[in-house]
């Protein structure tokens, strides 16, 4: 830890030292990149390439990973569902490409289940009207049904993205096969956001036409978005690059940097990654046990990827602090810990292991010890009114670069 401390960037840069137990946040960087593209990212930046050739090769290390018929690179996950739904409009029309975001008499409405218009720090349906879609809500937030999404599909429908994430209503939506075998029947294509997941073959096989995926969050790789699915499909979102994919470009080194990800992924030791993972959870449930208000377990990730994170839940009355208030002071001081706090209003926050160095997990026991200690001697309780706290927050975001 030491010599990672001496050789810290960020001391460099001004910034602070923080540790992430959010898990694969953009906001944080999302994750620690493989060593691996690391050295090809490194390699490749001095060197010129033909940048379509590089792409076919990505599109091969995709295929053979997903059992998808091609892939592609680009920038994001969220550039990916917006380059996904201007191929689905245009198709290989290069006329058309030149000219969204307006789609003229082109098909161009996409449906979506309310329940999966959620945001990742920007509305997914954004990206979708960033290239010339028209949302089509199915459903309502708490329900949606396959007769909804039938009734939903006219002569204007051209695709339905799908949205794999915790963030998602996780109850009464329809599933993937249902909704795919419905929109295939009238010939609407199915578009998968699947940024955080594990699994890169399953929705491929329950029917999406494609399947996006960050290629900077569980694969290790530079910040990225990786499309795998029909040949064709994949071939008009390259096609894209004429067009509004242009400001979504990904460099060389990005693309490097996938490929290598990928090709490292089927070699990496997993169940020596969740071994390493259960010791840091095996710890904080020790350091909590017994702590006044505080009930710490270990729970699996909502979307079945093969990982589990520790709960943490407070009772203000007796920890003399709220869970918001508990993970605003974690994120303070000159040793911050970053946790997963969006669900903090009810009461509880997430510590997520996938990102830490060897000994950070000590310190986040530590943190916790510190911080629910700070409390107990508090003479009052530790109360921030949430109302007050989001009003905080978004004057936070509104004083940049301040």
């Amino acid at each position: 830890m030491n010599d990672k401390v001496a050789g810290d960037i960020r001391a460099q840069l001004g910034l602070r030292p923080v540790i992430n137990v959010s898990g694969t946040m953009t906001s944080l960087g999302a994750s620690i990149v493989v060593p691996e593209a690391v050295s090809a990212i490194t390699r490749v930046l001095s060197e010129f390439v033909e940048m379509g050739d590089l792409h076919r090769r990505a599109s091969t290390a995709i295929a053979e990973l997903t059992g998808a018929e091609a892939g592609f690179v680009t920038a994001s996950c969220s550039a990916a569902i917006s380059l996904a739904v201007a191929a689905a409009i245009t198709g290989d029309n290069l006329w058309a490409i030149e000219q969204l975001p307006d789609t003229g008499t082109l098909r161009n409405e996409v449906l979506i289940q309310t329940g999966h218009m959620v945001s990742y720090g920007a509305p997914v349906e954004q990206a979708i009207r960033i290239a010339g879609g028209k949302v089509v809500p199915i459903g309502q937030a708490t329900s949606a049904h396959a007769y909804q999404l039938a009734g939903a599909i006219t002569e204007r429908t051209v695709a339905a993205v799908f949205v794999v994430s915790h963030h998602v209503v996780d109850y009464a939506q329809i599933p993937l096969k249902t909704f795919a075998e419905v929109c295939h029947a009238r010939g609407v294509k199915v578009i998968v956001d699947a940024a955080s997941e594990y699994d890169l073959r399953k929705f491929l096989a329950d029917g999406a036409d494609v399947v996006l995926y960050s290629g900077h969050k569980f694969l290790g790789g530079p910040t990225s978005g990786i499309c795998a699915g029909d040949k064709d499909f994949v071939r008009n979102i390259y096609l894209q690059n004429r067009g509004i994919g242009r400001g979504m470009k990904v460099g060389k080194e990005g693309i490097a940097g996938v490929i290598t990800a990928l090709e490292a992924w089927k070699t990496r030791d997993h169940d020596g990654i969740r071994a390493r993972e259960r010791a840091a959870l095996d710890l904080w449930v020790e350091t909590l046990d017994a702590r006044p208000g505080v009930i710490a377990r270990i729970v699996p990730d909502p979307t079945d990827n093969p990982l589990d994170r520790l709960k943490v839940a407070i009772d203000p009355e007796a920890a003399r602090i709220t869970a918001w208030d508990l993970a605003s002071a974690m994120a303070r001081g000159d040793r911050p810990v970053i946790v997963r706090d969006h669900e903090a209003e009810h009461g509880h926050f997430f510590l997520d292991p996938c990102n830490l160095h060897p000994g950070e997990e000590t310190v986040v026991a530590q943190r916790l010890v510190e911080e629910l200690e700070r409390a107990q001697r508090s003479n009052e309780m530790i109360f921030t009114p949430l109302a007050e706290r989001w009003l905080a927050q978004e004057a936070a975001i509104l004083n940049w670069p301040d």
